[in-house]
Parts: C-alpha cells; sequence; structure tokens
C-alpha cells in the first residue's frame, strides 16, 4: 500500500538533494509558501530493502510534525532587498538565542530586550539562520539567503500565523519554534517550495 502523500517529503526537495549530491541531514525541515506551513521531516531508519538502494537515490524521511508559518507578504524571490522569500534547499546555518530566555527580542541578532517591553517585536525568541545551498539561485552573488539575513524566527504579532506577513523570513509561533530549535542542529536542511 503506498502512503498517502502528506506522510512524504515532497518531491522537490528529495530532487534537489540528489540533484546537488548533498549528504541527507537526520532531519528535513521543508517550507510551503502556499500551505503557509513548516513540516518537520526525521530520515527513515535504512531496512533491507532500502540498503540495496543504488547510490544516489532520494533519502527517505518520515514524517514528524506541521507548524503553522508566515511566509513573506511581499511573495516568493531571490533578489537582495526585495523583502521575499526565497525557494530552494538551504541548510541551517547559524542558531541564534539558545542561551537567552523565551520571549527575548533580537536585533541584529543581539538580545536588546523582551517581549513584555516590546510586544511589536519582529524578531524574537530564536533564529534559525538559512544559507542557500543553491548557486545562482539562493547562494551567491544578488540571491545570497545568508547575506539576505533569511531566518526562521518568532515574531511578536503570532495572530499574522497562516498568511503572508513577513519581510521574507518565516515566522513560527514560540510554541513550535522553540522545541524545534533544540530538536534541529546547525547544517539541517531546509527546503522552501511553492507548495
Amino acid at each position: 500500500m503506498r502512503p498517502a502523500r502528506a506522510s512524504r517529503a515532497p518531491l522537490g526537495a528529495l530532487r534537489a538533494i540528489v540533484r546537488r549530491r548533498i549528504r541527507a541531514t537526520r532531519f528535513l525541515l521543508t517550507v510551503s509558501v502556499a500551505r503557509q506551513t513548516v513540516t518537520l521531516w526525521e530520515k527513515s531508519k535504512p531496512s533491507a530493502d532500502s540498503k540495496r538502494k543504488r547510490k544516489g537515490s532520494a533519502p527517505a524521511y518520515e514524517f514528524r510534525g506541521r507548524y503553522v508559518a508566515s511566509t513573506s507578504r511581499f511573495g516568493m524571490g531571490q533578489k537582495i532587498d526585495s523583502n521575499r522569500t526565497p525557494l530552494g534547499l538551504h541548510q541551517v546555518a547559524r542558531k541564534i538565542g539558545g542561551d537567552q530566555p523565551e520571549g527575548t527580542v533580537f536585533k541584529a541578532r543581539v538580545p536588546i530586550g523582551t517581549l513584555a517591553d516590546m510586544p511589536n517585536a519582529t524578531i524574537v525568541h530564536r533564529i534559525l539562520w538559512l544559507a542557500g545551498l543553491e548557486q545562482g539561485l539562493n547562494r551567491g552573488g544578488d540571491v545570497d539567503t545568508f547575506r539576505r539575513y533569511i531566518y526562521i524566527h518568532g515574531f511578536g504579532d503570532e495572530s499574522t500565523l497562516g498568511r503572508p506577513m513577513s519581510c521574507g523570513c518565516v515566522h513560527l509561533a514560540a510554541a513550535d519554534l522553540l522545541p524545534l530549535y533544540d530538536l534541529v542542529p546547525t547544517g539541517t536542511l531546509v527546503w522552501v517550495g511553492r507548495r
């Protein structure tokens, strides 16, 4: 019996991993712009059948959780200063804020106060700073995700989740972001796709 489509990692993500010859990480995060969600996947344990798979085939991931998110209100795009959410394969390049209490507000990745004092803060709780892995699409030149400061992070007004409201980053609720931050290591692959 074939598993339901919702329980399989997006084909675009798997193809990008194989095409770019990137080593699959234990966890994979996929961002759906159309659905305004972030999905957590974990690499399947190898079975006897999967060990026989040819080298270069797509890794298998199992569904672990789905979270309501918010991507850019300006749509999708790669260019610097566009305020758009970049597409393609990325990785978590840096994790920021793990040593800070929940509700910490950041500016330029430095703690500057708390959400209690700044309820409309735009970067709160934790930061997963993304780096693009696809040269010319989201890496290098004027399309470099890392140089654009694209993050997965918390946001002061969580009522905006579920619809495009960011300025390029991916917003998550504190209740989802904090355990996700603790779970996924630096280097974790992140796929941002239209669907």
